[in-house]
């Protein structure tokens, strides 16, 4: 009788099997899903009880979905079992053909595991095949790579038997198909979250593109983006407002040039040295007009995805009032307020900057200068400048020895100065070039640097007789016609109250001697304050500057050279010059 009906039987459950799977098809969550599984096997499959046991991404199964019992499903739904126990389940009792079926004969020592379970106690089967509450079948669902997505459990066959062989095959077709559809629903919803997590992103991108590109664009001060590395390494490609406006130049015409094309020329050495990751510079860039402004550059590289393009991101911001305010009290620190001249402190940086410690007397030998050369010590008798070490470091004894070269003639670099140089002195590998003196008042042709010391005569009695308004006036005109009857180059300086200095380089005797006359008759004219004519004189003290010899012994040289002359000359012929 049953195997006549058995076609019957296998017919209805293929229906009821392709409506319910049918049905999986339809789902589009991953919770409709699994809960479509487990209504079709209640509803298609003949068992009143099912669950699926869905694997966490740390391993462990939770029951997803309950069907069959409202109070068992609130009883155990999202409850977790661990992987272990589930495996230890998967691994005994009966094998039907990739089902599990455990009875309950076996399952007792299951009871105190951590894996959610529903089973009642029940009496003994009255015969074989009848099922007992407490048998348990489970049809594992597996993704197409072999790994475990899950675990249906049944309960309860509506009609009390254990399933037979196209039961059980049913039951292992359906849990094929409800690992697809999971498979399906979950490859679905990564794909959706996928999909709002790009949009965010998408957005969060464009939100922040925007705010760049307003921050860029707005910006107080200047902003600039250039291509980093390449042919075009450095080229503009992006400006903002704010630099266009302190360039007086358009966007346009900007993305022509790189900041080396704008840079000054004294300045492209700093721009050169500065890094593009954080580093900083003050420089000089041209403007339309052909002016230059100071500005403060500040990079950052920026870069376009993570293996993509870099661009260098530059602040521009303008210096130019504190540059300005800079060089003021620069100007403040080294020049006098009154008269716009150096001051004494700027007068001896720089004497002292054209003088080292070592004397120049009397030339070496050619024996002592291989001496110096080979041996790194002082050329006896301080040394000659014609014999010195070359840039390479090798010192050549002979080369210089020319005619017209004579004791304490010119200029030249220094040989070593061996070991123990102290400061202000130079070592064996300097290129110094020696100050020297004439050896007398008489010119012998040496060249050298003059200092002449100039000190009023009659000053004081003007600034006595009418004010120091009018002796301010007078030391202004005073330093005005000093500074126009001196070469450029020259340096007049005041050193304080009525006493100037002017340093005169590449002078002889006769030529200093020659601009202290000048300067004398300079100064002698009326000079008129207030519709008043004063008269001024002058003393000169003609002093040399030469190696040896600190800043302060070359002026207290000069100084008493000039008193020496002041007193050579009667009151009354100081007064007329």
């Amino acid at each position: 009788m049953e195997t006549e009906s058995e076609p019957y039987v296998r017919l209805a459950t293929l229906r009821q099997l392709h409506r319910v799977v049918a049905d999986l098809n339809t789902a589009r969550s991953l919770a409709d899903t699994l809960q479509t599984v487990v209504d079709g096997i209640v509803a298609g499959l003949g068992y009143e009880l099912a669950c699926v046991n869905l694997v966490r991404p740390d391993g462990d199964l939770v029951v997803a979905a309950f069907a069959g019992d409202p109070a068992a499903e609130a009883l155990i739904t999202g409850r977790v079992g661990s992987r272990l126990s589930w495996e230890r389940r998967l691994t005994m009792g009966e094998n039907w053909d990739g089902l599990r079926f455990i009875p309950h004969t076996e399952g007792w020592v299951l009871l105190e595991d951590d894996v959610p379970q529903w089973h009642t106690e029940g009496p003994d089967p009255r015969f074989v095949d009848e099922w007992h509450p407490e048998d348990r079948l489970y049809a594992p669902m597996y993704a197409s790579g072999g790994e475990l997505l899950g675990v249906i459990s049944v309960d309860r066959p509506r009609n009390g038997r254990r399933p037979g062989a196209w039961g059980r095959e049913a039951l292992q077709m359906y849990a094929f198909q409800a690992a697809i559809a999971i498979s399906n629903a979950r490859l679905r919803a990564n794909m959706q979250r996928a999909l709002v997590r790009l949009e965010r992103e998408q957005q969060a991108l464009r939100a922040s593109e925007e705010s760049f590109r307003q921050a860029f664009e707005y910006a107080p001060s200047g902003m600039a983006i250039a291509e980093m590395g390449g042919d075009q390494h450095g080229r503009l490609l992006r400006t903002n407002d704010a630099l266009c406006r302190l360039l007086g130049r358009p966007a346009s015409v900007l993305r022509r040039y790189s900041f080396s094309d704008l840079v000054h020329p004294e300045d492209i050495g700093t721009l050169l040295r500065t890094s593009a990751e954080g580093g900083r510079a003050e420089l000089r860039l041209g403007r339309r007009d052909g002016t230059y402004v100071w500005v403060s550059l500040r990079n950052s590289v920026v870069a376009d995805a993570a293996d993509g393009p870099r661009f260098l991101l530059t602040h521009v911001e303008d210096i130019e009032e504190r540059k300005r305010h800079e060089l003021q009290l620069a100007h403040r620190a080294s020049h006098d307020a009154l008269t716009g001249l150096p001051n004494s402190a700027e007068l001896r940086s720089r004497l002292g900057a054209r003088l080292c410690r070592r004397p120049q007397s009397v030339r070496a030998t050619a024996v002592e200068a291989l001496d110096a050369a080979f041996e790194g010590r002082p050329e006896a008798g301080g040394g000659a400048v014609e014999h010195g070490f070359r840039p390479d470091g090798y010192g050549d004894p002979f080369e210089g020895q020319g005619v017209g070269q004579g004791v304490g003639q010119g200029v030249g670099p220094v040989a070593g100065a061996g070991p123990g140089t102290g400061p202000g002195e130079v070592g064996p590998y300097d290129h110094h070039v020696h100050t020297v003196a004439p050896a007398t008042d008489i010119d012998d042709g040496t060249k050298g640097l003059a200092v002449l010391f100039c000190d009023l005569d009659g000053f004081k009695s003007i600034n006595d007789r009418f004010g120091h308004h009018t002796g301010d006036a007078v030391l202004i005109e005073v330093a005005r016609r000093l500074t126009t009857g001196v070469r450029d180059g020259d340096t007049v300086a005041r050193l304080g109250g009525d006493e100037f200095v002017v340093l005169a380089d590449g002078l002889g005797a006769a030529d200093a001697a020659d601009l202290a006359v000048r300067l004398r008759n300079a100064i002698i004219p009326p000079i008129r304050v207030d519709g008043r004519a004063v008269r001024v004189g002058a003393s000169f003290g003609i002093g040399w500057a030469s190696c040896g010899m600190s800043a302060d012994e070359v002026l207290r040289s000069a100084d008493q050279r000039m008193y020496i002359e002041k007193r050579s000359r009667s009151k009354a012929h100081r007064r007329a010059g």
